[in-house]
């Protein structure tokens, strides 16, 4: 056996499933709010992370739906979400709590606290496109364990989406976040002015979930970092966050990353700032455990793929699983970017993590672990 063999471990179950089967047997995805083969409604069921298969319940104020196939004194009562027929198309679920508190939006639904103007060209198909990049991200959230409460749940410490979309006469959007309120601007759900956005600054990579999960990690870093025992160690990785904000983002749009930001960093933005370094961090960390739980739901690892690259080691980060996480991570992503390349595209990953930026993931691990505990 060797050495490489020798280090492998058993591999994981997901921690977000993403493969799900209708009642008639056929795949269906988590997207789905139908199932193509028998057109048997599905819903999601966020507390259980999985899709499930829908019957009609006898309505007793309680939701009118139950999981198909199971005995109808064991089977839980749901509601199918309020903007299922909106332009958000969502197919979550509500418990039979939430109904009995009055509620009509999903868990993912209540968080945006304010849609777009729906009467503006577009406007429609883009909230769509963003309420989907959502469901993803808060799916993930709630599977990791971290805190996922709306505004009106949770007034001091709740998060909120604000999606805006800026008149033709002005003035623009500003996507960012400000004490649990992340504002997107909803064009950026268009694909040829995002790309084009992503051309001008000179990024390997821009989406609608990049930036949700982005925005999200400044959230968490007021609500899991800041006001915790983790500050520390947060400035001894990431460094001082006091230093002036505005000054730092003026210095790097006017000069640039440093040369040697990939040696520090997972990406040129995140030398801009100790708190940028952490949004973009968290948002990477999200970006691979998301991927490898939906790699492992459908049967593929990297510790099942024929790549043996260099893999970090305990000299570098003394964390076993955490370890297992990473080198699955840069196996896997070494195969799909092949196949990006098979299909003429660019590459699916288009990062390269150095030792220190392992470093930091670590941490962000850590801190989830934290949260989740």
């Amino acid at each position: 056996m060797s050495s490489v063999a020798a280090t492998r471990h058993a591999v994981p179950s997901p921690t977000t499933p993403r493969a799900f089967s209708c009642a008639c047997g056929r795949p269906v995805f988590f997207r789905n709010s139908e199932c193509l083969a028998c057109h048997r409604p599905l819903g999601y069921a966020p507390a259980r992370g999985q899709l499930l298969a829908l019957e009609a319940a006898p309505r007793s104020g309680r939701g009118g739906w139950r999981e198909a196939g199971v005995p109808a004194r064991r089977a839980p009562r749901y509601a199918r979400c309020g903007n299922l027929d909106s332009a958000a198309a969502c197919n979550w679920l509500l418990d039979v709590t939430e109904v009995m508190a009055g509620l009509t939006l999903c868990r993912c639904c209540r968080l945006t606290r304010t849609v777009p103007d729906l009467s503006q060209p577009e406007a429609g198909l883009w909230w769509g496109r963003i309420e989907a990049a959502k469901r993803r991200l808060v799916s993930s959230l709630i599977g990791l364990g971290l805190p996922v409460l709306s505004r009106a749940e949770d007034a001091e410490e709740g998060l909120a989406f604000d999606l805006l979309l800026a008149p033709p006469e002005g003035p623009a959007v500003i996507t960012g976040h400000a004490d649990g309120v992340i504002t997107l601007d909803v064009s950026e759900a268009d694909d040829a002015r995002r790309e084009a956005r992503r051309h001008q600054l000179g990024e390997p990579y821009r989406t609608l979930l990049g930036h949700l999960r982005h925005e999200t990690g400044h959230y968490y870093w007021q609500r899991l970092v800041e006001p915790t025992d983790w500050l520390p160690a947060w400035r001894e990785l990431f460094g001082d966050e006091r230093e002036d904000y505005g000054q730092a983002l003026q210095r790097h749009y006017a000069n640039g990353a440093p040369p040697d930001w990939g040696q520090r960093f997972v990406s040129a933005y995140a030398s801009a700032h100790p708190w940028e370094d952490w949004a973009e961090t968290w948002a990477h960390y999200l970006h691979l455990v998301d991927t490898l739980d939906t790699a492992r739901s459908f049967g593929l690892d990297g510790e099942r793929v024929e790549l043996n690259y260099e893999r970090f080691d305990a000299n570098l980060v003394a964390d076993a699983g955490f370890l297992q996480l990473i080198n699955s991570w840069m196996e896997l992503t070494g195969v799909l970017n092949e196949l990006s390349r098979s299909m003429g595209v660019a590459d699916f990953y288009p990062f390269v993590l150095s030792a220190q930026a392992v470093r930091k993931l670590h941490l962000v691990h850590r801190v989830v672990q934290g949260a989740r505990s």
